[in-house]
């Protein structure tokens, strides 16, 4: 797990610095951003970011534009390029043990990443579209650590409405299920049992709790970055 999380931490940073770069003005800073633009587009969709955009400026969002987001993000190749990570990993670790090594079993454990990622998205999507719910992360707009902190932790759980109230979210939680307990069914008897796909949800969901907080510092991360490759 703590290899998946530096993969996308070096992503992010990789990334943001660009784009906090956004109000400087010089040629070579320009010339970054048209190049890195569709990466960082690519970055706050997979995270299922709604930019930098704060709680207070949410508006709901129509079937059409929830639609492209989906859509968008079953496409995006940040998304296999970490299901191609994480598959190296479990090849590494030998897991689950019935997959043998070699392109055959890296083929199973890369499937496998990506079916669950699948199944957890689609079903997520179909719940959030009849429950009108937002699973996209805003900025808090908050100031000081705790306050925004504890923002970010539970944003990890909640969804807005379209009238903007926050509530526990159905499409989340369910769709995560959906993954972790669905994909039982081809994985190998080491890794079908009930309990495997309660810690399958359980992790899911505290690493999306994880992330959220840095969602919510993600702009800070990248201010940072970016004054100290200021260019003179």
């Amino acid at each position: 797990m703590k290899y998946h999380i530096y993969l996308i931490a070096t992503l992010v940073l990789t990334l943001t610095s660009f784009a906090a770069a956004q109000n400087q003005n010089s040629p070579a800073v320009d010339q970054a951003l048209k190049a890195t633009g569709k990466p960082i587009d690519f970055l706050f969709n997979y995270l299922n970011m709604a930019g930098t955009t704060k709680a207070s400026e949410f508006r709901p969002l129509t079937q059409r534009e929830r639609t492209h987001i989906y859509l968008k993000t079953m496409a995006n190749p940040l998304g296999y390029i970490k299901a191609g990570f994480s598959a190296g990993i479990d090849q590494w670790k030998d897991k689950p043990q019935e997959w043998e090594q070699g392109a055959s079993g890296y083929g199973k454990r890369f499937a496998n990443i990506v079916g669950q990622y699948s199944i957890q998205r689609t079903v997520t999507f179909g719940l959030s579209s009849a429950f009108h719910e937002d699973n996209r992360y805003f900025n808090s707009g908050k100031t000081g650590l705790l306050p925004r902190t504890e923002y970010a932790l539970v944003s990890g759980v909640l969804a807005r409405h379209d009238d903007g109230s926050r509530h526990v979210s159905i499409s989340q939680v369910g769709g995560v299920a959906a993954g972790a307990f669905l994909s039982r069914y081809w994985q190998p008897p080491s890794q079908r049992s009930a309990g495997d796909g309660a810690v399958s949800f359980g992790i899911t969901m505290a690493s999306n709790m994880g992330f959220s907080v840095l969602k919510e510092f993600l702009p800070d991360l990248g201010r940072i970055i970016s004054k100290k490759h200021k260019t003179p």
